[in-house]
Formats: structure tokens, sequence, C-alpha cells
């Protein structure tokens, strides 16, 4: 997915559900603060988008411009439609986020994840695809280690979950090292 493609998500996610503000997670959200990342960053065909004021909109975006729909055929990209509680995220990220807003969205807004917090989802996720995708990102250090890890003590885990993650994160910087 590009950068104008998310725009164009954006745009026709406000037209679905006549909402302003819409959250991006996921993958592409990178595009909010790196407008044209390395290939590797946007192999992904969908963004992850939920209205920030009506989150139980998101069905009405997945059915219309979801994977499988004529919208998904024709453009090759598509949003999938998740909710607040589909990434753990720090607290304070709605802070951190950075906004895409132009003429391409019809001025409506994409709130992306910093991409700090969006290595902590996935991090914390820890897919293969998630572990492959961090460690590009530490690798093009668009994110550091220190960083991460200063932020682990604001994830909604409890002790024992919290030191998984730091040594994850501790484990793949080191595989991040050419």
């Amino acid at each position: 997915m590009t950068r104008e493609e998310l725009e164009h998500v954006i745009r026709a996610s406000a037209g679905i559900t006549n909402q302003y503000e819409f959250v991006i997670l996921g993958s592409q959200a990178i595009l909010g603060a790196i407008p044209h990342p390395p290939a590797i960053f946007t192999m992904s065909a969908e963004a992850d988008v939920y209205p920030l004021h009506a989150p139980e909109l998101a069905d009405e975006i997945d059915g219309a411009i979801g994977e499988g729909s004529q919208f998904h055929l024709a453009k090759g990209f598509y949003a999938q439609g998740v909710g607040p509680d589909t990434a753990v995220l720090p607290d304070g990220w709605l802070e951190r986020v950075h906004r895409v807003q132009n003429a391409n969205t019809d001025l409506r807004v994409g709130l992306c994840l910093s991409v700090v917090d969006l290595f902590l989802s996935k991090a914390w996720a820890g897919r293969d695809k998630d572990r492959e995708f961090c460690i590009e990102l530490l690798r093009h250090a668009f994110v550091a280690v220190e960083e991460a890890l200063a932020l682990v003590p604001r994830m909604p885990l409890d002790g024992p979950q919290q030191q998984t993650l730091i040594r994850r994160i501790r484990r793949w910087g080191r595989s991040s090292i050419p």
C-alpha cells in the first residue's frame, strides 16, 4: 500500500461512515510518519482502520471496502474494519499519532500510530510476520531499542508480560544488527 492509497482508504471510510477521524493500526500506519518507506514496509494491501468516535462503524467499512469487496477487486487494496482493542498499545499513544489530512482525504483525518507504538503493538503480538516487520524497523533505524524499552512500562501488561516483551525487544534488537 502506498501513502496515496492510504489516503484513499481514509476518504472512502469517511464517505461510508460520515465520520471525521479514523485510527490507522497495523503495518500501514507507518505511512503516517514515513510517507514513502522502503518497499519491505508497504507489502500489505490492507489498512486496519476504525472511526475514532464511532468504532462500532468499523463493520460498515469492512463490508463496503474490505477484503474481497468491489473496491478491493478494482483498486488492489482494501480496508479492514477493526476495533480499539485490536492492538495492545502503551498509554498515551493517541498523543503520539501522525495526522494524515489533505485534499486526498477530503480533509478527513487519519490518525496513524507513531512508529514506536506500532512497533510495540507488533512486538507484543509476536507473530512471525510481526517479528520480521519489527526487526526491519530496527534495522532501518525507524525505532531504537531503548526508545521502545522506555515505553514498555506504559503497556497495559502485567509484570511477567512486560518482562517477556522486554526480552523479545532486546532479542530482536540483537537480530537487527547486520
